[in-house]
């Protein structure tokens, strides 16, 4: 499945979006707010399991390139979160990770309002959510320009860090179908 907007088209993940993908998994910069950066092999493993879960589900996180160039930019979707130890799990998130020469365009909003219509247009969702850590003010600036809302009463410990990690606390952003600014 292809999503595009006037800039930028999400699609499939191939093999020349490998060595842009592990170097954007690589940047400290990119991965402040994520535990850890990744080797070439960590990214490589995690494109292998993005893979999967299009498999599966018929959706996922996309590769997204920009339109007038071609460039691989990073990845946007939703996905869903399954794992249990998530307390607002079942449910489905959209994400975002893009490379820092791409950071402050708007492409992150863009490409995520696209693939927010594909959930609640195509899909049918009734919610969408998005998580972050409390400190990622940039994604949380992205989640708000979509419509999305915060209740703190939501707010939660990452359920995969450690007690005194300093990314454990994070927020939850939701966004229902009738809520849905196009």
């Amino acid at each position: 499945m292809i999503l595009a907007t006037p800039r930028l088209v999400l699609a499939p993940w191939t093999e020349r979006d490998l060595a842009p993908f592990a170097a954007l998994n690589a940047d400290p910069e990119v991965m402040r707010y994520f535990p850890k950066t990744m080797t070439a092999e960590e990214s490589d493993a995690l494109v292998g399991r993005l893979r999967g879960m299009w498999a599966e589900h018929g959706y996922g996180l996309s590769a997204v390139r920009r339109r007038e160039d071609d460039a691989f930019i990073g990845m946007v979707g939703i996905q869903k979160v399954l794992n249990p130890a998530y307390p607002f799990a079942p449910a489905v998130e959209v994400g975002w990770r893009l490379a820092k020469a791409f950071w402050r365009q708007g492409y992150a909003g863009e490409a995520a309002r696209a693939a927010l219509a594909h959930g609640f247009d195509v899909l049918e969702l009734a919610e969408i959510v998005a998580f972050t850590a409390v400190a990622n003010l940039p994604s949380r600036a992205v989640m708000a320009s979509l419509g999305m809302a915060r209740d703190p009463a939501d707010d939660f410990l990452h359920p995969l860090l450690p007690e005194d990690h300093p990314l454990r606390p994070h927020v939850l952003y939701r966004l229902k179908r009738e809520d849905f600014r196009r």
